[in-house]
């Protein structure tokens, strides 16, 4: 009697990359290939490209390698922690489903593992399925799309297809809601509960939103279900958005902005954590942790704290291991035999 093999099953965790070394040359290369991406950066590319050029690459990268040599460690704390992630997510769905020959690995927009080369990788022995899993909460074209991207790319250069799932995010699931309340509970159970808890996202243009990204709505239902979960009242926590760049508007309001406010409104003390990451990163690490605390206290505010992301929290591993479940149980069906 014929018996069909296990089925191939591999599972793609995906974040948005990093440096390869702390180096100004090695965080040019990485910004290049970030920052020439259209999903990122909308204006028209020749336009862009002779900025990117003429006014960016040149500076930029020495003020980045700064700042990550000082939250670099052995590696880049995003990759690392990612790593931790991938293996632990490995080893408790290999045990979970042996009927399949599973693997779970890594990938990045930018930089390495990169996410074009592991599709490239894959194409070398064939795969019954693939389930890609963005570290994206909450969806956007300029976070979780390039990753679309990558596939749309690969995807007519191959004879053999496998099945495809793309898990576009999680942003309201209720185990990634009760993770990031645990962590702040956790928090306020070390060092007591600050007047103020803030609720900052990376940002994104205003004009992207204007468009129909849904991502700065789905950071306001994220940071919504997690105050509810506290319990917190409207006067005690807030959201806000950091990162912006270059001189349009970005969605509001701004981080640095707003705790600027309070410090000259009199709030001396503020935790503040960042739900859009699933790893501490430069952007957590050092800009939230370390120049937003400058700006609090500068105004007038005397002690901030940063909650750190999830990383690789037993809870969070939980929500990345359902999220995957889900789509692994209806292949036991497809692949029955």
């Amino acid at each position: 009697m014929f018996s069909a093999p296990q089925a191939k099953v591999t599972i793609i965790l995906a974040n948005l990359g990093t440096p390869d070394e702390p180096t100004v040359a090695a965080v040019r290369r990485f910004l290049k290939q970030f920052l020439s991406d259209q999903r990122v950066i909308e204006i028209p590319k020749p336009i862009w490209q002779l900025i990117l050029r003429l006014f960016i690459l040149p500076f930029r990268p020495k003020r980045v390698a700064h700042a990550y040599q000082m939250v670099w460690r052995d590696d880049s704390p995003m990759r690392e922690i990612m790593l931790a992630q991938v293996q632990a997510v490995r080893e408790h769905l290999v045990h979970a489903y042996p009927q399949f020959e599973l693997n779970v690995v890594p990938a990045m927009s930018y930089g390495h593992p990169g996410i074009q080369g592991l599709l490239d990788e894959l194409s070398t022995h064939t795969q019954d399925q693939i389930i890609l899993l963005p570290l994206f909460p909450q969806y956007s074209a300029t976070s979780t799309a390039p990753l679309y991207d990558a596939l749309a790319k690969w995807i007519p250069r191959q004879r053999n297809l496998p099945g495809l799932t793309i898990i576009r995010d999680y942003y309201q699931h209720p185990l990634y809601i009760q993770a990031l309340a645990q962590s702040v509970r956790d928090h306020w159970a070390q060092y007591g509960q600050a007047e103020k808890l803030l609720m900052s996202f990376h940002g994104i243009p205003q004009p992207y939103a204007d468009k129909g990204d849904p991502y700065a709505d789905r950071c306001r239902i994220t940071a919504q279900r997690v105050a509810d979960a506290l319990g917190l009242s409207e006067d005690r926590w807030a959201i806000s958005f950091q990162s912006r760049f270059g001189k349009q508007e970005w969605v509001k309001p701004y981080t640095d902005v707003l705790l600027e406010e309070w410090g000259q409104q009199g709030v001396k003390s503020v935790q503040i954590m960042s739900p859009a990451f699933s790893a501490d990163c430069l952007e957590t690490l050092e800009e939230l942790a370390i120049q937003n605390a400058e700006t609090f206290k500068a105004a007038g505010g005397m002690d901030y704290q940063y909650i750190a992301a999830l990383n690789s929290r037993a809870d969070h591993l939980i929500l990345l291991n359902q999220l995957l479940q889900a789509n692994l149980d209806a292949l036991t069906q497809t692949f029955a035999h």
